[in-house]
């Protein structure tokens, strides 16, 4: 099974070794490729691109319907019914396949642009320590043995190096324009994380549980690992501004938890056209692996170190499947605060209340209701009809993610998406 996710198909590019495509794959390409070209120049498109600037901009409207079911997609588009002969081949079809399922099928609010990304093709080194990982084949679950065992080690971490193959990425961008260049307008891309949070790489190093027990038995060891932690990212964001290879993210780019990127005030006005910097995009951070912690440790062993990161962006994303209600006291000290995670362990009700209309209320389903061969339609319906009530003051998108199955049925993620969009012009 492969990774659908928004990072994890950006690091396929990577991993790609023959940047090849046969006479067969270039005319299945170009045929696809016309196919979503002809979707994106759709008045209902347009539509769709104006809800979402709407919501960002925390104008009032109809809640802003989104379905990525992310390793779902494997059982929509089964990598067998791929035509491609190459591997980069075999990877473009399922990314223009899916945009023409979400075009004529999905029934989402989802745009569909003309537009075909290149992701830069790179690779990261460790922090000078690595976790092995034992389970996890086919997508399954794992557990990993943590490496830095003794803070005694801890002079042994380094910052990671992003090895960045321009030569391939550049060999990408010329066949893709090749190929439809004609019909898509093709775009190199850096999509170089999925989220500043940190904590992952932390329990990595270290073990969930550990942190925890850090918390009171090493309080002082766990500080230097988390300043190592936030010093390496930020010359990690400091490398790619000074090398101008980051991108503007203010249009139909994956942005935060889920949702999309569409905003008129980004880039900021003193904007130099070719100089992205972090100040012009949105950034995203969250903090799922601490959910078990009180605000309290929160705020002492997370929060000052996750702040000068996103104090960097224009806008900013919080949060992914942790209770942000239990933390919010904290959370919503972080500058530039505009989308705001409300996962199925939150409290609704009180995230209601919090956000109000002065944040984006992102509403995450429990993708379990679609991991099923026969979805349950009128629970599904009263679920979030209800959830829609209970937000009704806010500035609401729902987004349905997260889903390692939908039941071998992709009937499932067209219905859902059509119930949630009935409920919400309904409302």
């Amino acid at each position: 099974m492969s990774d659908q996710t928004a990072y994890g198909l950006s690091m396929v590019t990577g991993t790609i070794k023959n940047i090849e495509l046969t006479k067969k794959d270039r005319i299945i390409l170009r045929e696809l490729a016309q196919r979503v070209a002809e979707i994106a120049m759709r008045p209902g498109e347009e539509s769709k691109r104006d809800l979402w600037y709407k919501i960002n901009s925390l104008q009032p409207t109809r809640p802003v319907v989104f379905c990525d079911p992310e390793n779902g997609w494997n059982e929509i588009i089964p990598e067998e019914t791929l035509q491609n002969e190459t591997e980069l081949g075999r990877h473009w079809e399922m990314l223009l396949r899916k945009e023409i399922f979400w075009g004529n099928e999905m029934g989402d609010d989802r745009p569909v642009e003309p537009l075909f990304c290149i992701p830069y093709a790179y690779s990261e080194s460790d922090w000078g320590m690595h976790e092995v990982r034992i389970g996890g084949v086919g997508g399954g679950s794992y557990r990993w043995d943590a490496p830095l065992k003794n803070y005694k080690d801890i002079d042994k971490l380094h910052f990671p190096e992003l090895i960045i193959d321009h030569e391939k990425t550049d060999r990408m961008v010329l066949l893709a324009e090749d190929t439809f260049g004609d019909i898509l307008k093709v775009e190199k891309r850096g999509l170089w994380w999925w989220s500043l949070g940190m904590t992952w790489t932390l329990v990595n190093l270290r073990g969930l549980e550990q942190i925890m027990i850090d918390m009171f038995d090493f309080p002082k060891e766990l500080h230097q690992l988390m300043v190592i932690l936030r010093d390496g990212h930020m010359a990690k964001v400091d490398y790619l501004e000074k090398n101008n290879l980051l991108s503007l993210n203010n249009d139909g780019t994956y942005i935060g938890s889920g949702g999309y990127g569409y905003t008129h005030e980004l880039p900021q006005p003193d904007f130099d056209e070719g100089k992205v910097r972090t100040i012009d995009i949105w950034g995203f951070s969250e903090s799922q692996e601490t959910c078990y912690v009180s605000p309290e440790m929160f705020e002492e062993f997370i929060f000052p170190y996750q702040y000068p990161l996103l104090e960097r962006f224009g806008l900013n994303c919080y949060g992914c499947c942790e209770p942000i209600d239990k933390r919010w006291q904290v959370v919503k000290k972080f500058p530039r605060l505009r989308r705001i995670s409300v996962s199925p362990w939150a409290n609704p009700e009180v995230m209601a209340e919090y956000l109000g209309s002065d944040y984006i209320y992102s509403l995450k389903p429990n993708p379990a209701d679609l991991a099923v061969p026969q979805i349950d339609e009128d629970y599904i319906r009263k679920k979030i009809s209800k959830a829609f009530q209970i937000a009704k003051n806010c500035r609401v998108e729902i987004i349905m993610k997260d889903n390692h199955t939908i039941g071998k049925n992709p009937e499932n993620v067209k219905r859902w998406s059509r119930i949630a969009k009935e409920e919400a012009e309904n409302l």
